[in-house]
Parts: structure tokens; sequence; C-alpha cells
């Protein structure tokens, strides 16, 4: 979702119910067995942009070699055998007019050899290749978009392509286009007999919250989906994404889950906007929140720190966990601590201790107890960044964790003794709201 202007903008006249009901009767569930976990991966928007100056800017532009040389590092610098395997094209990649045939085509200088060369040379990396679209007369860059008679016909393209995700974005379309092209793209990428990992920008364009958006429905027709604005490469962007996430999770929270998932949209960590503590911060609170983790940063320069932190195979397994179940805000403190919890297979459980303070690492006290585990069981801790382990937490045990400013102490939690119960927040719209201690 681009901040550029959109077609249309009156709500459709018939209710918003008999609206819903109308799309689903039109739309074939997505069912494509795919994004059973979040996926993961490499997109180009937030560093590279719309960069299309390649006689000034070779190594940075929007072009074949930018993709080869992601693919390049994803395979032969650890991330594909951690789960990162999607290679993701965005916005400015096309020509600025469909062929003759009525085709989207690539840019021809930028794209030589082709976006099916491309695919292929990914495939032949272990990867996988997606792409961007636009339901709208032009996409957010002003490049031929996806109107929803060319629906069908780019679905096609882009399975003939070997395209393995499609991002399709909303600009310049209006709410009663978005609500036919959308379910009508879903259908489409199903009759071509390709999976192709379908995300919608769809919520986002609708405000993101009921009555607009109906998310029950809308699982039936994307694997993935955008809720809310692009995110920009600073803190304060980082900040208001986990607001919106965190205000409105009871909405949120039960709409993901295996095969559909919300998406705060990517990883800037490697760039130039976040502090050490808070990229720690924004992996931790991306994991909890289950969220697609696409990263946004040049691979081939990226710093040791930011790569540690975007490869912690701890962190990764507690992201692809596969209960699928989105995590939640469960404390807001008055002195500007939160703490979140994902539940997880097996009865184990995420914790993220975060702090918004800005002056001094700060000793937060607390006992699972007051965070609503069970009673009577002990449990086995491991720090998701340091790695150490504490045996034999009780329930009741007070315990102090030390949080730096704008960063997080993350826990991965086990029942040394199976529980007689699950923990109290652990099914979706369970309706726990933050606590103030």
């Amino acid at each position: 979702m681009r901040r550029a202007a959109r077609a249309g903008g009156l709500p459709p006249a018939w209710g918003l119910a008999l609206a819903w009901a109308l799309i689903l009767a039109r739309a074939q569930a997505l069912e494509n067995g795919l994004a059973r976990t979040p996926p993961m991966g490499w997109l180009a928007w937030e560093r590279f942009r719309c960069n299309i100056d390649c006689e000034a800017d070779p190594q940075n532009c929007i072009s074949e070699k930018l993709f080869f040389d992601m693919a390049d590092r994803l395979a032969e610098d650890g991330w594909r055998e951690l789960g990162y395997k999607y290679v993701n094209i965005d916005d400015c990649w096309s020509a600025k007019q469909r062929d003759g045939a009525g085709q989207l085509v690539p840019d021809p200088k930028r794209f030589p050899r082709g976006i099916k060369a491309l695919a292929d040379y990914v495939h032949s990396r272990g990867l996988k290749l997606g792409i961007y679209g636009d339901l709208g007369t032009l996409t957010c860059g002003g490049y031929p978009g996806t109107t929803v008679d060319c629906v069908e016909q780019d679905a096609q393209t882009f399975a003939q392509w070997g395209v393995d995700m499609l991002k399709l974005d909303g600009c310049y379309s209006s709410e009663e286009e978005q609500a036919e092209g959308y379910p009508k793209m879903a259908k489409a990428l199903n009759a071509t007999g390709r999976p192709i990992v379908y995300s919608c920008s769809w919520p986002a364009y609708q405000g993101g919250l009921p009555p607009k958006v109906n998310y029950t429905l809308l699982a039936e027709i994307c694997n993935l989906w955008r809720n809310y604005g692009d995110i920009e490469d600073s803190w304060d962007s980082v900040l208001s994404i986990v607001d919106w996430f965190s205000a409105h999770q009871d909405v949120l929270q039960p709409a993901a889950g295996p095969g559909h998932w919300n998406d705060p949209d990517m990883l800037i960590i490697g760039n130039f906007g976040l502090s050490y503590e808070q990229s720690r911060s924004q992996m931790a609170l991306w994991t909890v929140m289950a969220a697609p983790l696409l990263m946004s940063t040049d691979l081939r320069t990226i710093s040791p720190s930011a790569k540690e932190i975007l490869q912690n195979r701890l962190m990764i397994q507690i992201n692809q966990d596969p209960l699928g179940i989105q995590g939640r805000r469960i404390v807001k403190e008055k002195f500007h601590v939160e703490v979140f919890l994902r539940p997880l297979s097996q009865a184990a459980s995420a914790l993220i201790f975060f702090s918004r303070r800005t002056d001094m690492p700060f000793r937060y006290t607390t006992s699972l107890a007051k965070l609503n585990f069970p009673d009577n069981t002990v449990y086995e801790v491991q720090d998701v960044y340091s790695g150490k382990i504490i045996s034999g937490l009780k329930t009741g045990d007070n315990f102090t964790v030390v949080i730096n400013p704008s960063g997080v102490v993350m826990w991965y939690l086990y029942p040394m003794v199976q529980p007689w119960c699950l923990v109290r927040q652990q099914g979706p719209g369970g309706g726990v709201h933050p606590l103030i201690l």
C-alpha cells in the first residue's frame, strides 16, 4: 500500500453484510495449501523503492541484477536453510505499457532476460520468486495495473513465468473494483494450476477493521494481507504498527492461522533507522505476531549484528510454529513496559518483555502466575537472544528481567511437567485485555 491516489470514494449502496455475501458467493475459496507457516524471504520495496536509474546507480536500481544478487545471497549466506526462500519483486519492474497482445512485460532495459529467466534462476538456487501487481488502472508507482478485466490474463502470465507469490496492491482502484477483483484473482490463480501464494493489500485500503473488512471471509480469499500503512525506515514507524496491531488485537488475532496471516509489513533490520536494540525488538515483536518475515535490506552489505538477529534459529522456530496462533499483548504497564505472549505447540509459549522507556535499563519483576500461566507447573526457560537456560521456574516464582531502552527480553518456555490446562490466553479470540499491574 503506497501513499497514492485511489479512484472511487463512497461505499456501495448495499449493506456491507450483503456485499461480503456476494463476494463469497462469487469467489472460490483459495484452498491452495500454501503458506501453512508465515512466508519468509526478501522483498525489495522498503530498501530499494522505485529506483530505476540504472545508469547512475546500477547496483541498487530495480533490475534483474538486484534480484540475481539477492538470490545468490539467500542461497550462499545461510538464509535459505533457515527458511528465507522468497525473492520478491515489488513495484516498478514492468514496462510503462503492456505489449501488443495486452500482456504485462518487464522493462526491457532493466530486465533484458525477462521474468521467466529470473524465475528459472531463482528456482535453480532452491528459492521461490514473488512479483508485484496492482488491482487498478496503475500501480502505486505509475506502471500498468491489473484492472478487473485483466485479472485472469495476468494470473496466467505470472504462472507461465514461474512466479510463486503475488502481492496485489490497491492503488487507483475503487472500493467496488476491489470487492470484485481481489476474490477474482484468488480464483484465477487457482485456475492456473500453479501454486502461487496470494498476498492482498485489500484490508489496508478499507481501514483494516470491521465492518468494512470481514476477516473470516478474507481468510478464504488470501494467504496473507496487509492491514495497515507501509513501514518506513524508522523506530516511530515500527511503534505505530505495533500500536495499531495491539489496539485491534481482538479483531486481528483470531484471523491469523495456517494459510492466512496478518502482515504488518517488512523487516527493516539492517537498514539505517533502527538501533541494535530496536532491531532486536522488531524481530521479536514480528515473531510473536506470527508475521511473515520478509526482509527488506541489502543482503550484500548487511552487518554481522543484523544478520545474527535475522538468523536466530530459535526465533525462526517460534515464528514458524505449526500451531500458527498469533500472539497478543497481555500487559501494558503505566511505566512503559509491555508483555506479549504467543502460545506455541506442545504447550510451549513465547514471552516478550518490551520496554518503551528511553532512560536506562529497567528491572521488571513479575511472575508467570501474574501473567495467567496455569498453576502448579514448572517450566524450563530459554532466553531467545542470549541462549541462557533457566530450569525449574515455577508459576508462582517471582523473577526479574532487565530490559534495555526500546529493547526486549524474549523467552521460550516449555513445561517440564505437562500442565493440566493450557495458558488462558491461548485460544484465538480469548478476549484477554492488557493488565495494569
